[in-house]
C-alpha cells in the first residue's frame, strides 16, 4: 500500500510538472481544470465533443488528459488554430449541415462527454444577453441528448437567473446526477456557473 501511494503521488507530481510547462490558449481552461480535479469527468478512452471551442483551451486540456487516442471533435462558429489530434469544425452546431459533419467525424463512435463553454454575441442589455445565453444552454443540452451514449456526461456553462432552476431541474430528467460547480476562476463573474450532469439516461422506447 505504501509503494502504491508513493507511485500515485509521484504520478500526480509528474502530471502537475507537465501542466506547469504548458501554455494554454485561454484562461477558461483553468475552470475546466478545477472541475476535472474535483469530478474526474475526462478520462482516457473517452470520445469528447467540445461545443464553442475557440480559441481551443478546453480541447487542449481535454486532449492532454485523454491522451492521444480516441476522438475529440471541437466546434465553433469562430475560427480556431489547428491542434494535434483535435478535429475542428467551423460552423454553427445548430445547422443540420454542421451536425452532419460532426457525425461524419465521429464515424459512428460513441460520445462519452459533451462539454459546452458557449457564449452568445452580447447585445449590451443584461436581460437580452441572459436569455441569449440561456437559449444556447438549451440548444447544447438538446445536442448532448442526441449525441451521448447512455451513461455519458454533459458539462455546460450557465448563467444564474430566472431560468436557472428550471434548467437545472430539466437536466435531472435526463441524467442520473446533476451537480452545480462554481470554479474559483469564475468568481469575477458572480452569475456564471457550470452544471455537470452524469449518467445520461437512455430515452425510453415509445409505448406500443
Amino acid at each position: 500500500m505504501i509503494a502504491l501511494a508513493h507511485y500515485t503521488d509521484c504520478k500526480l507530481r509528474y502530471q502537475k510538472r507537465i501542466e506547469s510547462n504548458v501554455k494554454y490558449r485561454s484562461r477558461a481552461v483553468f475552470k475546466l481544470k478545477e472541475i476535472q480535479e474535483k469530478d474526474q469527468l475526462i478520462k482516457p478512452g473517452m470520445n469528447v465533443v467540445d461545443l464553442g471551442s475557440a480559441p481551443g483551451g478546453w480541447s487542449q486540456y481535454a486532449r492532454q488528459v485523454m491522451g492521444e487516442n480516441n476522438k475529440l471533435v471541437a466546434l465553433d462558429i469562430m475560427p480556431m488554430e489547428a491542434q494535434d489530434n483535435v478535429h475542428f469544425i467551423q460552423g454553427d452546431f445548430r445547422d443540420d449541415a454542421v451536425l452532419a459533419r460532426l457525425r461524419e467525424a465521429l464515424a459512428g463512435d460513441p460520445v462519452h462527454l459533451v462539454m459546452s463553454d458557449l457564449v452568445p454575441t452580447m447585445f449590451g442589455s443584461k436581460h437580452l444577453d441572459y436569455y441569449a445565453a440561456h437559449d444556447l444552454c438549451e440548444l447544447a443540452l438538446d445536442a448532448a441528448k442526441t449525441l451521448l451514449v447512455p451513461g455519458g456526461s454533459f458539462l455546460v456553462k450557465t448563467f444564474q437567473g430566472e431560468e436557472f432552476d428550471s434548467f437545472h431541474k430539466d437536466m435531472g430528467q435526463h441524467f442520473e446526477k446533476v451537480l452545480i460547480r462554481k470554479p474559483k476562476a469564475s468568481k469575477l463573474r458572480a452569475y456564471e456557473a457550470y452544471i455537470l450532469a452524469k449518467g445520461f439516461k437512455s430515452p425510453r422506447p415509445a409505448p406500443i
